[in-house]
């Protein structure tokens, strides 16, 4: 079984995938983080995420281990990660890994859950359940100023909501693979609803798909 996540920043999608993938013992992919690694090696190199060359370099050389470097949930990698992800040639480098990951997922699992933001269109358009997840900007820009806070980094919530509205323009904007729900994805607005509300609402459309 493939379940794709799709949906803006903070929206509940990484919350949600590893709910589900532990419900149903299927492997976890955060695709987001691909373009958050990319990002960071990007800042580390003193490069710019918007530089092409530099960023598909990178993307080509990516390997499971950089998955694991410090600094990439830092609010900085997210934004290079959304400027990097705008590059084409940085997905078409990342799109193989994913469905990799997607059709033969590691340590024997049966399946996969993976979330980020062309799921369902793009990587894993054959996925068997593609729920589109969103919430209103104000209510992620909250959100994402508590894990922000919570980690001990500096953070004022004008400025987070001011960044989550760039990113989000930036995500819908580009060329490359959009953020948009697929054609068959459900989509769930959780602006109102809390993890275990989220996390019920999903299970309910899994098991109908599955009956």
């Amino acid at each position: 079984m493939i379940i794709a996540i799709d949906g803006p920043a903070a929206a509940g999608k990484g919350t949600l995938a590893k709910r589900l993938a532990a419900q149903f013992d299927l492997a976890l992919l955060d695709t987001g983080l691909l373009y958050r690694a990319v990002g960071r090696k990007v800042l580390d190199a003193a490069g710019d995420p918007e530089d092409p060359e530099l960023a598909e370099q990178i993307a080509q050389a990516l390997s499971p281990a950089d998955l694991e470097a410090d600094g990439l949930r830092a609010d900085e990698t997210a934004q290079a990660a959304s400027k990097v992800s705008a590059i084409p040639g940085v997905r078409s480098a990342l799109l193989k890994f994913q469905r990799d990951f997607a059709h033969n997922p590691p340590a024997g699992k049966n399946g996969a859950v993976l979330d980020g933001r062309d799921i369902g269109t793009v990587v894993c358009p054959d996925a068997d359940v593609k729920l589109f997840i969103v919430a209103s900007a104000e209510v992620r820009a909250e959100r994402r100023l508590k894990e922000l806070l919570g980690r001990g980094e500096e953070a004022i919530y004008a400025r987070v909501l001011e960044d989550m509205k760039e990113r989000d323009a930036r995500d819908m904007a580009r060329s490359a693979s959009p953020l948009e729900p697929a054609k068959d994805a459900i989509q769930m607005d959780t602006s109102e609803l809390d993890a275990e509300q989220v996390f019920a609402r999903a299970m309910e459309i899994i098991t109908s798909k599955n009956q």
